[in-house]
């Protein structure tokens, strides 16, 4: 694993808590409760993510506690950011997950800066802040009290039910900024889910989620998203999914087919080889060469199938393509009174294969606005025994950077 470059110091006290502070530090954890996965405890220099402004994503600043996740979705975009530390796109993305276990401190310390304008910010852009790890290290609930004690709107896009364990810190949190919540969610056949995102919970469990954060107020958006050609986009199999997520309380639905971006194409497509082939030909004719998009014609029909049943469920909501810019979002949000607020989001959705749509996701207590996105969810846990081991580094306790390449400064 490639950490040079990323020691903040000779020695920092803070970098990893709980252990003896040593010059070069890092902590790999092991544990029988996440068997074949390994934890790197990182310390980092930097919370929020500013977006490049000629990005079209649709929001500003991003927060990612994790890097790697355990949903272990084929075709997650954000696979070939785990390259960028040495780490394979595949397998290694999906066990080697690193830790970020000072975030929610420099966090505030970063919300307290004078120059901070409480723009809005996206949880869950890359990887998903509520996969497994969160049961372990509950890093979320300090960055959801930062967020709301500095008066920054923010939103949650995940995949994992644990989001429910935090429902009661998010709606006080909505008690003083605009709080949106998206719940990723693409499979309805098990068996199709068991293979292709592994280590996500079932499409019954996040539809379980759903109805919690709508119960507890919260006018939830979910993400249809990725639609897998030739395998959930068939009128019935739509119809069904939007049945189940508008039974389940949610108002909003974005959907898209699947994207294929470096990293995860080639995981995607050893997984399309080894579970359809009778597929691999229609696939060479949807996503040609290094084309990473399905092409227009077969998003214009998806969308004439998916509309209808969009309204005959009442349910609000469009095509990824459709749903506000990047050009549309509101300035910075300087207030912290309930009600109304327009926040941007990430399409990068759960799913990881959307490259930069928005949503619109809801306020508790009445607030609607555009929420914001990308990334998974996992189940939970408590704390566990652990066995640790010692990594070095040139010099000094290990930090985070951001690397050059303008999709890893989204973590």
């Amino acid at each position: 694993m490639r950490w040079s470059g990323q020691t903040i110091g000779e020695r920092d006290e803070s970098a990893l808590p709980g252990l003896e502070t040593l010059d070069g530090l890092v902590r790999s954890v092991t544990t029988p409760e996440f068997a074949g996965m390994t934890f790197h405890e990182v310390a980092a220099r930097s919370a929020l993510n500013h977006v490049p402004g000629a990005s079209a994503m649709p929001f500003d600043w991003t927060v990612n506690p994790y890097r790697g996740c355990s949903h272990a979705c084929s075709y997650c975009f954000a696979r070939n950011t785990h390259t960028y530390l040495d780490l394979d796109a595949g397998r290694d993305f999906d066990e080697q997950i690193v830790v970020k276990v000072n975030v929610a401190e420099v966090l505030r310390r970063e919300l307290a800066a004078p120059g901070w304008q409480r723009e809005s910010v996206a949880l869950g852009t890359n990887t998903d802040p509520y996969q497994r790890a969160e049961g372990r290290y509950r890093l979320m609930p300090e960055i959801i009290d930062a967020l709301a004690t500095s008066g920054t709107p923010f939103s949650i896009l995940t995949k994992g039910t644990l989001l429910r364990r935090d429902l009661p810190l998010l709606a006080d949190a909505s008690a003083s900024v605009p709080v949106s919540i998206a719940m990723s969610i693409a499979m309805p056949d098990e068996r199709l889910r068991q293979t292709l995102e592994s280590g996500a919970p079932t499409f019954q469990a996040r539809l379980d989620t759903v109805r919690a954060a709508a119960e507890a107020g919260f006018a939830v958006t979910v993400f249809l998203m990725p639609i897998v050609p030739h395998l959930t986009d068939s009128v019935p199999v739509l119809d069904d999914a939007l049945a189940r997520i508008a039974a389940a309380g949610a108002r909003r639905v974005v959907f898209g087919a699947l994207h294929l971006r470096p990293g995860a194409r080639e995981w995607f497509w050893e997984w399309l080889e080894r579970e359809h082939p009778e597929l691999v030909p229609a696939y060479r004719g949807l996503y040609p060469g290094a084309s990473a998009y399905a092409p227009a014609g077969y998003r214009a029909r998806l969308a004439a199938r998916v509309r209808p049943l969009l309204r005959r469920h009442r349910l609000t909501g469009g095509a990824e393509e459709e749903v506000e810019t990047r050009a549309s979002r509101p300035g910075p949000v300087r207030t912290t009174s309930r009600g109304a607020a327009s926040l941007a989001a990430d399409g990068g959705h759960a799913g990881g294969t959307h490259a930069g749509g928005a949503h619109a996701g809801g306020t508790h207590a009445g607030g609607a606005h555009a929420g914001g996105t990308r990334g998974f969810g996992g189940s939970g846990g408590t704390a566990w025994g652990t066995s640790a081991t010692a990594r070095g580094t040139r010099k000094g306790a290990v930090a985070f950077a951001s690397a050059p390449d303008q999709a890893a400064r989204l973590f």
